[in-house]
């Protein structure tokens, strides 16, 4: 079995895990890489680029060495490979914490309970849910859902087809590394600038395919293609930007706005300003658009390493047979010069 095979059979495992299973309630690997970050970060904050750079370095090559080292044990064995591929995946992904956060908030706010629908808010968003009515709780999780597909599903899809066990690892520590340090509070302003940075890197191939297949799998493609190519780089995040607004477009919605974050109100611009306002009925839409993505996602990746991989070992097939040939051509010069 190649490599192609095992991401495959292995990313498809743990996504289907994740389905399944969830995220564990103790224990979860991810919450495991933030405490040992923050332990990091005592140790080495200062109100500096270069101490924060240093941070990110050792705690995402730290992941990623971990999980060559992991890859590099198994290496002999195809199906511990592929077990291996499985485990790591369903540890990175988290579409169906997202999908549950979510739907649990819709169902708050379709029983008119907007005081549980506040208080479940800050386990989905950062937004002070205080600020917000019934409409701008639903917008909130719909905008959340289209983010955190690319975030906690696509991005390490991409990744874990073009590094197997360790770009998985790598691009989870990433991402979570930038939701610890990478905003613009006084104390990570310039600490957390490598780690914002590095995640906006990370985060690009992901963000792009995901906007792709929100337009290909929702109901309104070529609204998901105008918003995007209109909207998209208005937004102030590179990688939110084309990812709401191909959602917006594709469910038909209005995005953006005015938002308030820990008292800190922003004022960002308005994506596909043609559609109508966000109601609770979008989150259910948005979390089965997020689901379809996902899934195409899995299968986009998988091709793209099989088609490589084919294409690799027909290179190297024929860089033989040239050698072959060469060989051959040299022997028999040689041996009419002998006779």
């Amino acid at each position: 079995m190649g490599a192609d095979r095992v991401f495959a059979y292995g990313a498809a495992a743990g996504l289907l895990g994740d389905l399944l299973l969830g995220d564990p309630r103790r224990g979860h690997p991810v919450a495991v890489f933030g405490r040992a970050a923050g332990a990091v970060e005592r140790v080495l904050w200062r109100d500096h680029r270069g101490w924060g750079a240093l941070h990110t370095a050792v705690c995402a090559g730290g992941a990623a060495a971990l999980g060559a080292a992991a890859a590099r044990a198994v290496r002999t064995s195809p199906v511990a490979s592929a077990a291996l591929t499985g485990a790591a995946t369903w540890a990175v992904v988290g579409g169906t914490s997202l999908a549950r956060e979510a739907r649990t908030i819709g169902r708050a706010l379709e029983a008119g309970d907007v005081a549980a629908a506040r208080a479940r808010l800050p386990h989905l968003c950062g937004r002070d849910p205080q600020a917000l009515d019934v409409d701008g709780i639903a917008r909130a999780v719909v905008e959340s859902v289209a983010e955190n597909t690319s975030d906690a599903v696509v991005g390490a899809l991409v990744w874990g087809a073009v590094a197997g066990v360790p770009g998985l690892a790598g691009f989870r520590a990433v991402n979570t590394l930038d939701a610890m340090v990478g905003h613009k509070s006084p104390r990570y302003r310039r600490f957390g600038w490598a780690s914002a940075r590095l995640d906006d890197l990370a985060g690009w191939p992901g963000a792009r395919l995901t906007a792709v297949l929100a337009a290909v799998a929702g109901p309104d493609p070529r609204g998901a293609l105008r918003a995007w190519r209109a909207d998209a780089d208005r937004h102030p995040s590179p990688n939110a930007g084309p990812v709401e607004a191909s959602f917006a477009g594709a469910l038909g919605v209005r995005m953006g706005g005015t938002l308030s974050y820990g008292g800190r109100v922003e004022h960002r611009p308005v994506l596909n300003g043609a559609g109508r306002a966000v109601r609770v009925g979008d989150i259910e839409r948005a979390v089965r658009l997020s689901r379809r993505v996902s899934w195409l996602a899995l299968g986009t990746c998988a091709a793209v390493r099989l088609l490589c991989n084919r294409s690799d070992r027909d290179r190297s097939d024929r860089d033989r047979s040239d050698r072959g040939t060469l060989s051959n051509l040299s022997d028999g010069r040689t041996k009419g010069r002998r006779s």
